[in-house]
């Protein structure tokens, strides 16, 4: 242990401060036990290094170098990949449905929709001087949309009306379609791409980022979905290698974006190894804007517990850290090392994407898979019908932790999410987020179903929303509140436009991984008949816990 002499002051520190975006950084560094990073400007390596993987010579052009050595990749340069050629569809925006609802910003996983606000005055301004054309400046107009929310509520109060507008970042956009499911309002549609059009929406989307960042005057903090019009909250800038409609992809942005409403770009992640570390870190990609280090699968809590000491000592107490990774890397092989970081009560944040396989190793099961699923290490066969154990529930284990927060939650309860998220960050200790992330893949689910079948799981008794906040009293009772879950004292949701009860046998019904639990004429297996039973007596178990039943 380093005596006070010892440790640098905060000066020293900041010289070695690896929140400094424009060069190499290391989410640990000391005084007496140099590592000796190297140092490379983004720009050098974008020109160097990107440059050289577009034109496709790195891989006979590029020398191994210290850098690469040290498997270092700057900030945010996942901004520079270009995804425009591997969906024959785009979004198309329809100003005069939309209403500003941020539905689609919030949920696409790959930061190809961008929202923004600004007054009409200086709508007009900017576009009489950094538009030139008459062409241009009438079909960019246009895509301005006048909205109850941004412009008729301000002009009540005696504001200037703002201008609502969402651009499509070709160079980002996969083509899940997710955001033209979650639009109730019909404001985005699926249109095939033409050169024509791609060059549109290319000159919109330069116009679009020329034009600075949303008046913060019309972004109502009390709505929370607003969050990600703010440009501090866009710390996860796409790019990254997911799948299209990647539920995983959604869940990390909202937490980039909640988190970087309250603190800027001035915290840090731990990632576990998994799908989460492949996509986010495809050399030389990286879509964070925030010191991200990724640990091996099974121990990424034990490396947060040294870098949250070392933060401490440097005097960097109040610099949030995020450890991230899967159900395989948390509910099993990681385990012991979360345990033992619940336990020690240090200021640690874990989020969990719970996608009940191991998505990285091509589907397999681990502790979180739900009874009945077809994964690998328990495929579905003519004698065995897929899982047979039932999930481990790691919501209730982390709960039974020493002075835990916990929350169960998913990215399609919004307000829900961005609420267990800040939760999180304001308690003064370990905290668990176990978050619903579709993966379409091994579920058997369309890319544009994540936010659907998320919301689906959680009206089926699936997956149970809920928050454990040691802060509001003694008893479970008080710390635990199930609200976010339809019907919260019932047994069963009841679908009141058709009248029909919902449960996790209807959740099996609409994905692949189940399907063989069913015969021609629809009926469930024996086996999925027990698995909605379990489900069942969990729900019952958070109710008792709860005190509502």
């Amino acid at each position: 242990m380093a005596t006070d002499d010892q440790k640098p002051s905060m000066n020293e520190a900041n010289d070695k401060d690896p929140f400094n975006n424009n060069s190499y950084g290391t989410l640990v560094d000391t005084p007496y036990r140099p590592i000796n990073l190297p140092v490379l400007n983004v720009e050098e390596f974008n020109e160097h290094v990107i440059r050289s993987y577009e034109d496709g010579t790195a891989e006979k052009g590029l020398g191994a170098d210290l850098a690469v050595a040290r498997s270092l990749i700057p900030a945010g340069t996942a901004q520079l990949r270009d995804f425009s050629y591997i969906a024959p569809e785009i979004p198309e925006f329809i100003p005069e449905n939309c209403t500003g609802c941020m539905e689609c910003v919030t949920e696409c996983p790959d930061t190809a929709i961008l929202g923004k606000v600004l007054s009409e005055p200086e709508l007009n301004e900017k576009l009489d001087s950094l538009i030139e054309s008459d062409d241009d400046r009438e079909m960019f107009d246009k895509q301005w949309s006048v909205t109850r929310k941004y412009y008729d509520g301000p002009k009540k109060k005696g504001k200037e009306g703002g201008r609502f507008a969402i651009l499509i970042d070709p160079s980002k956009c996969k083509g899940c379609a997710e955001c033209v499911t979650v639009c109730d309002d019909l404001a985005l549609e699926m249109v095939p791409k033409t050169e024509g059009l791609i060059d549109k929406i290319r000159k919109s989307h330069r116009f679009f980022k020329n034009f600075g960042p949303t008046d913060e005057s019309y972004v109502n903090d009390n709505l929370l979905i607003d969050m990600m019009l703010k440009e501090k909250t866009l710390l996860y800038v796409g790019g990254a290698g997911s799948c299209a409609g990647c539920g995983e992809g959604t869940a990390l942005r909202m937490l980039c974006a909640a988190t970087g409403a309250k603190f800027d770009d001035q915290w840090g992640i731990i990632a576990a190894t998994g799908c989460n570390t492949v996509y986010t870190s495809t050399y030389p990609y990286n879509p964070y804007l925030v010191p991200w280090t990724n640990s091996l699968f099974e121990n990424a809590p034990a490396d947060a517990m040294g870098v949250r000491a070392r933060w401490d000592q440097m005097g960097w107490q109040d610099k949030p850290l995020w450890c991230i990774g899967g159900d395989g890397a948390m509910f099993d092989i990681g385990f012991q090392s979360l345990s033992r970081l619940l336990a020690s009560g240090m200021n640690v944040k874990v989020f969990v994407l719970d996608t009940q396989v191991y998505s990285n190793t091509g589907g397999q099961a681990s502790t979180s898979t739900f009874t009945g699923q077809n994964t690998k290490m328990s495929v579905h066969g003519k004698v065995i019908g897929g899982k047979q154990e039932a999930r481990k529930e790691i919501a209730q284990i982390a709960m039974m932790h020493p002075r835990t927060y916990v929350a169960q939650t998913t990215c399609a309860h919004t307000n829900h999410f961005y609420k267990a998220v800040l939760g999180a960050l304001e308690f003064d200790g370990p905290a668990v987020i176990n978050c619903y992330t579709t993966c379409q893949p091994e579920h058997g689910v369309a890319d544009n179903m994540a936010a659907d079948q998320a919301r689906l799981a959680v009206d089926s008794r699936a997956f149970p929303l809920l928050v454990f906040d040691p802060r509001k009293g003694n008893t479970i009772k008080k710390k635990l509140s199930l609200q976010g879950n339809p019907a919260m004292k019932d047994e069963w949701w009841t679908n009141p436009k058709s009248g029909e009860v919902v449960d996790f046998i209807d959740f099996c019904r609409s994905e692949g991984r189940f399907g063989k639990h069913f015969d021609k004429e629809g009926n469930p297996s024996e086996l999925i008949l027990q698995a909605n039973e379990e489900r069942l007596a969990n729900w019952q178990t958070l109710q008792e816990l709860a005190g509502l039943i």
